[in-house]
């Protein structure tokens, strides 16, 4: 998480209203290492809490506020990227007011949820845990319901939801692809009439696609500043600056000269066959992306709300070990979160690498010439 905050600070690239949202998660990630897991360290290996009252409802609070703003950073980011891909207009509308209310929005929702209990919203053995040298969050059921609603199950439905439609909206415009690929032969007698027919085509049904990004996946969907063009890549005979959202620059609506030079059609002929087997790797390949940021949330986070609903319930239905392994397992998404959101982009790579390896590095990449790591 330290890497990601110096590398949106350090790298000008990386200084863009779409790489907000990730910082603001890295800040909250980072905050869960900082205030929550030291005390949790403490508490796991001392077996009790010697800490007092007091210190208990800070790092519960400290708990709920950080581990909930981390899991709705996640809403927002799948939120954008689906606006990004299904909303020709959205490049034009995400800007730092809106990232910035987002932002708000989920650090409310989160002190909400967190700040219940020290209003009083607490299960009546509340005191007699303490007494007992046990530091629980609240275990009123009503409570819990409320908190697990707000912090897990409504956003793991939203994020189901959203990506779903995100992997929807790609497999269309990967299957899609073959028709254009078809009108190839055609398109080349006439390269304008190619590019925009061509283009159009595969924005019409897709919730209207800027044609400028329509020409179909070509890497799968990595971090939230290369949400744009996640399932679409714009022609190589682009400048980086006009193409590149990761960049920070928004380009300009394309004209129709713009249209017809990012579609260029090749003459020799293609085989179908491969083009297929290329067209299905690729949808495999955003699935499994799909499938990895959604898989690690829950695999990390499920087993602990589950537990959380189920304990106000019957306190002695799980084991103290258990209940650690699933704390801390949720924990681990914190730890995951800066990985699986920033280490399919070129541009984070090339930070951390930098970071690393220091003035050398970035001497040999201007050496080579070497702008951005493909």
């Amino acid at each position: 998480n330290v890497f990601v905050i110096a590398a949106i600070l350090l790298e000008r690239n990386l200084q863009n209203v779409a790489n907000y949202l990730i910082l603001s998660l890295a800040v909250a990630d980072l905050l869960v290492a900082c205030l929550v897991m030291p005390l949790g360290a403490v508490y796991e290996v001392s077996q009790e809490w010697t800490l007092g009252p007091e210190l208990c409802d800070m790092w519960t609070s400290s708990d709920v506020l950080c581990c909930t703003a981390s899991i709705l950073h996640l809403v927002a980011i799948a939120l954008d990227r689906y606006w990004a891909v299904t909303n020709i207009d959205y490049i034009h509308q995400r800007t730092s007011k809106r990232i910035g209310m987002m932002i708000f929005i989920i650090w409310f929702v989160s002190f909400l949820v967190c700040i219940a209990p020290l209003l009083g919203w607490k299960d009546p053995k509340w005191d007699d845990r303490i007494r007992d040298k046990e530091c629980l969050i609240s275990q009123d059921l009503y409570y819990q319901i409320f908190a697990t609603a707000s912090s897990f199950y409504l956003p793991l439905l939203v994020i189901l939801i959203l990506y779903w439609r995100i992997f929807q909206t790609a497999r269309k415009r990967i299957r899609r692809r073959q028709v254009i690929g078809s009108g190839a032969n055609t398109s080349s007698q006439n390269p304008a009439a190619g590019g925009i027919a061509g283009g159009l085509a595969a924005a019409s049904g897709t919730g209207g696609i800027a044609a400028a990004v329509v020409t179909i996946i070509g890497r799968p969907l990595p971090t939230i500043s290369e949400t744009t063009t996640a399932f679409t890549t714009v022609s190589s005979n682009s400048s980086p600056e006009k193409t590149s959202f990761a960049n920070g620059l928004e380009p300009d609506m394309p004209t129709t000269t713009d249209c017809s030079m990012s579609y260029q059609p090749q003459h020799y002929p293609v085989k179908k066959k491969s083009r297929d087997s290329a067209d299905s790797k690729r949808e495999r390949k955003a699935a499994k992306t799909l499938a990895i940021i959604t898989g690690a949330f829950v695999l990390c986070w499920l087993p602990f709300f589950i537990m959380a609903v189920l304990l106000p319930i019957n306190a002695n239905l799980f084991e103290k070990y258990v209940i650690s392994i699933f704390l801390w397992l949720g924990y681990f998404n914190s730890t995951l979160n800066p990985i699986i959101y920033t280490i399919f982009s070129p541009e984070f790579r090339h930070a951390f690498k930098k970071i690393l390896c220091g003035r050398n590095y970035a001497r040999r990449n201007k050496h080579f010439g070497i702008r951005h790591f493909q």
